[in-house]
């Protein structure tokens, strides 16, 4: 077997930076005039696969930010039908983009390689791997590592890190390598949902019923349990400062380790409201919290709550809990992580959106059901507090992403009345962080197949955009 050459995941990984800090240059939209360019740093994990695409929401704070310009005017459109939804596609430093999907039949976590550059009808995957099954978010979030191996952990409770290697008959093929059993940290019928490096090298997780730990360079084990009833449906965080930010049903942690094990920061409430909204996945937040920061990129953590009658961002000070901000904004409610960078900070609506599934356990939607109006707002943190800037009807049906090279929030639209139908369409659109004007769109193929279910998208370093749907993957560019 041959495996990709180190010196090429060297040349993209930047092992002993801290920050990396780009900015969004000029736009092609029409600014406003009185606002600043989005910029900040990114902190840059040293046990991650490059910047911007290591993880589903690009980093270890989970920013939604890349340094990366996405797909140019005009660019084509290649649809991969695989049968399985994908909401985690990464690339790694040898190019290649790895895929963790569910399939549609029997809901089966799978690992796909594909090419970056392939093309056709169903072009482009070179090689996949089934995993144990788990619970419906069970193996939905993972990473990549910074030798290109995506780590997770399986309905089996084992710590995985899947290698793709080349053989000499020119063939992909992927590999699982047991980092840990956790069967006997985490209890039967519990699964990992959350999984996340710090920044030194301990691999931490957080469960659905609420264990959070970490294994050790050294293969250690260590756990604490969350209070009962608080339950983790949304990935975890990690900054520079030591912190990992994990957002339960009725609160936001940050923990770190303290003398080999986990030990709790802080704790801080928040409105969860009285029951799970249609367009969630979980009674609580929606959010996996977002680091940022104007100087480190982790000064500030951001959630966005579940009040009943208008959802609140909250954004809280690293470190110490302390309130910053709790401010409205008007999207009903919202089953993705916060875009922020630097002072600013994006919340997307998902009220409403149908989702064909929800997690076991996560309750009744009040009401049942509700038209998806959609919605998309700015707020920046200034000397006077959390200051609303802009409000877009956009109807975004996935997570969008903020590139800071072309200066553009990128996302696919759903295209259809309120009432959302079988015969809805999408399309891809770039939005203007000045403004919040869609300043372009290119319509897609397909209708409800091709539903990209608010997953996160993948902006890679040729420039193409990968989405994941419930039945594949889009590829634009």
């Amino acid at each position: 077997m041959q495996t990709v050459p180190s010196a090429t995941r060297r040349r993209f990984i930047a092992r002993a930076a801290a920050l990396v800090l780009v900015s969004a240059g000029a736009w092609s939209g029409s600014a406003s005039a009185d606002q600043p360019p989005v910029t900040g740093p990114l902190a840059a994990n040293p046990y991650l696969g490059p910047l911007g695409t290591a993880t589903m929401h690009g980093d270890a704070g989970s920013s939604d930010v890349t340094p990366l310009a996405g797909p140019a005017a005009g660019a084509g459109v290649t649809v991969y039908p695989l049968g399985a939804a994908c909401p985690t596609l990464l690339e790694g430093a040898d190019g290649l983009v790895v895929g963790l999907c569910t399939a549609i039949a029997g809901q089966t976590p799978t690992v796909f390689l594909f090419d970056s550059g392939a093309s056709g009808p169903i072009g482009g995957a070179l090689a996949s791997l089934p995993l144990t099954k788990g619970s419906l978010l069970g193996g939905v979030y993972a990473y990549l590592d910074n030798e290109d191996r995506l780590v997770v952990v399986d309905g089996g409770r084992r710590l995985l890190r899947v290698a793709h290697v080349r053989g000499d008959d020119g063939a992909w093929r992927l590999t699982a390598a047991v980092q840990a059993d956790l069967s006997s940290s985490i209890p039967q019928g519990d699964n990992v949902t959350g999984l996340v490096p710090d920044w030194t090298g301990n691999v931490w997780f957080a469960t659905g019923h609420g264990v959070v730990g970490f294994v050790g360079p050294d293969g250690r084990v260590g756990t604490v349990a969350l209070p009962s009833g608080e339950l983790v449906a949304n990935s975890i965080s990690s900054a520079p400062n030591g912190g990992v930010a994990v957002a339960s049903t009725h609160a936001l942690y940050e923990l770190h380790a303290k003398a080999g094990e986990p030990e709790i920061r802080w704790r801080s409430a928040y409105d969860r409201g009285s029951a799970r909204k249609p367009g969630q996945l979980s009674w609580g937040t929606g959010s996996t919290p977002t680091y940022f920061g104007p100087v480190r990129g982790d000064e500030y953590l951001a959630i966005v709550d579940n009040a009943d009658d208008q959802v609140r961002l909250i954004v809280a000070r690293s470190g110490s809990g302390e309130q910053v901000c709790s401010v409205p904004v008007p999207v009903g409610g919202s089953e993705n992580s916060p875009i922020a960078v630097g002072s600013s900070v994006f919340v997307a609506s998902t009220y409403g959106y149908p989702y064909p599934t929800v997690p076991e356990g996560a309750g009744p939607a009040v009401p049942a059901s509700a038209p998806f109006r959609g919605g998309l707002s700015r707020v920046d943190l200034t000397a006077e507090g959390c200051v609303p800037v802009w409000d877009s009807q956009v109807r975004s049906a996935a997570v969008p992403r903020l590139s800071l090279a072309d200066g553009g929030i990128h996302t696919l639209r759903r295209v259809g009345p309120d009432v959302t139908t079988p015969l809805d369409g999408f399309d891809y659109v770039v939005i203007d962080p000045a403004t919040g004007a869609v300043r372009a769109s290119t319509p897609l193929p397909g209708t409800v197949a091709e539903d990209p279910l608010q997953m996160a998208a993948l902006i890679t370093r040729g420039g193409a955009l990968w989405q994941g749907t419930i039945s594949g993957v889009v590829r634009i560019g």
